[in-house]
C-alpha cells in the first residue's frame, strides 16, 4: 500500500518554495507514495501547476494565524503517513500543532531561506531563534536545499545534525526550455539584463539601481515582478535618471522567454535560500551575476561550469562583471549550463530516499 504524503503550502502564489513543493509532489513514485496538498489559502497562479491527479484541500483562510484551527483539523483528518511543509513561519505553525495531530504522522520541514534575514531587529531575531530552538526539534527530518542553510540550522539553533539532509531544488529543464520559445528581448543596442523577483527589500533592487547610476553601463535592465517597493523604485529610477535604462515590467507568470533572451540574469538580493531563478537562468543558457549575499549562490557557482555564475560584491565589482557580458543577437536558445545535481530525476530520487528513511524510523 502506498504511503500517504501530505504537502502543506501557505498558498499558490509565485514563490520558489511553492514551485519546489509542487514539483516534489508531482515527482513521487505513485506505486510507493500517494501525494496530496493542503493550502492555507488556495489562491495563486501556481495552482494550475498542480497535476490533476493530486488532490488539493483549500482551507480558504486569509493567513496561517487565522488558519491554525482549520489546519489542525485537516492534519488530524488526513491520516497522512508523512507531513511535509515549507517556509519557516509555516513550518513553525505545523510543528506547533504536531502534538495534537494524533501521533500517526511523521513530520518533515523544508527550510528554504535565510533563517534570520539581513536587517532583522535584535528583538525579532531573538524571538525567531527561540521559536526555532523550541519547535524544530519536533521535526523528524529537516530538509534544506543548500549546505549554507543546513550549517546555519546546525550552528545557530543547536539542531541535531543527524536529522538534517540536503535535497536540491529540482528544475525541469526540458519543460522550462520549451516554455521559453519564442525568446523575448527588449529592442536596442547593448547588453540586455533581466531580474526576476518580488519588488521587496529582500531583492535589493535599490542597490542595483544605485550601481547602475554610479557607473557608466551600457545596455538595459528589465525587472520582472511586483511588490510593495514598486512606488519607491519608480521614484528612485526617476531621481537617478534611469528611465531609459531600467524597466519595471511587472509580474509575468512565464518569465522564461525574457530570461532566455537576456545576456545575463542579475541577482542583487540581500538574502536568499537556493535561488531558483538562478538555476532556471542556467537551464536556459543565461549566465548569472549575483551578489555574495544571495544565499547559496556560491554553491551553485561551484557546481556550474566555469564563468557560468559570477559572484561579486555590489558596486564597482558588480558593474565590472556586467561590462564583461557578451551581447547576443541570436533568437535561438543557448545550451543549458545547469549542473545535473538539479535534474528532477536526481532530486526526486534523493527526496524519496528521505521519505523512505523517515518511514523506517516510525
Amino acid at each position: 500500500m502506498a504511503g500517504k504524503v501530505l504537502f502543506v503550502l501557505p498558498d499558490f502564489f509565485a514563490g520558489g518554495a511553492q514551485k519546489v513543493m509542487i514539483s516534489l509532489a508531482a515527482g513521487l513514485d505513485r506505486a510507493r507514495y500517494d501525494p496530496a496538498i493542503i493550502a492555507v489559502n488556495g489562491s495563486g497562479p501556481w495552482r494550475e501547476r498542480v497535476p490533476k491527479r493530486i488532490p488539493v484541500t483549500d482551507l480558504k483562510r486569509e493567513n496561517l494565524r487565522v488558519g491554525l484551527p482549520a489546519l489542525l483539523k485537516a492534519l488530524r483528518g488526513s491520516k497522512a503517513d508523512i507531513v511535509v511543509s515549507t517556509m519557516g513561519y509555516l513550518n513553525l505553525g505545523v510543528l506547533l500543532l504536531k502534538p495534537w495531530t494524533g501521533g500517526h504522522s511523521r513530520f518533515i520541514v523544508r527550510e528554504a531561506n535565510a533563517l534570520v534575514p539581513e536587517g532583522t531587529g535584535a528583538f525579532a531575531a531573538a524571538v525567531r531563534k527561540t521559536a526555532y530552538r523550541a519547535l524544530y526539534g519536533r521535526a523528524d527530518c529537516i530538509v534544506s536545499p543548500s549546505e549554507r542553510i543546513a550549517d546555519e540550522l546546525a550552528g545557530s539553533f543547536d539542531l541535531d545534525t543527524s536529522r538534517l539532509t540536503i535535497v536540491r531544488n529540482p528544475v525541469d529543464v526540458d519543460a522550462l526550455r520549451k516554455s521559453a520559445v519564442p525568446l523575448r528581448r527588449r529592442e536596442g543596442r547593448g547588453p540586455r539584463y533581466v531580474c526576476v523577483g518580488r519588488l521587496s527589500r529582500q531583492k535589493a533592487y535599490a542597490r542595483l539601481l544605485d550601481t547602475l547610476a554610479a557607473h557608466d553601463l551600457d545596455g538595459h535592465v528589465t525587472i520582472l515582478g511586483e511588490g510593495p517597493e514598486r512606488g519607491a523604485l519608480e521614484d528612485r529610477i526617476a531621481s537617478l535618471d534611469l528611465g531609459e535604462r531600467v524597466t519595471l515590467a511587472g509580474f509575468d507568470p512565464n518569465p522564461a522567454p525574457w530570461v532566455a533572451g537576456a545576456d545575463a540574469l542579475l541577482l542583487p538580493s540581500l538574502w536568499e535560500g537556493l535561488p531558483n531563478v538562478a538555476l532556471e537562468a542556467l537551464a536556459l543558457g543565461t549566465p548569472v551575476i549575483a551578489a555574495p549575499e544571495a544565499g547559496a549562490i556560491t554553491e551553485i557557482a561551484g557546481l556550474a561550469e566555469t564563468k557560468a555564475v559570477s559572484v561579486v560584491p555590489m558596486g564597482r565589482a558588480f558593474a565590472d562583471a556586467m561590462m564583461l557580458v557578451r551581447t547576443s543577437s541570436s533568437a535561438k536558445l543557448r545550451a543549458s549550463l545547469l549542473p545535473t545535481d538539479f535534474s528532477p530525476a536526481a532530486v526526486n530520487s534523493c527526496f524519496q530516499t528521505v521519505l523512505d528513511d523517515v518511514l523506517e524510523q516510525a
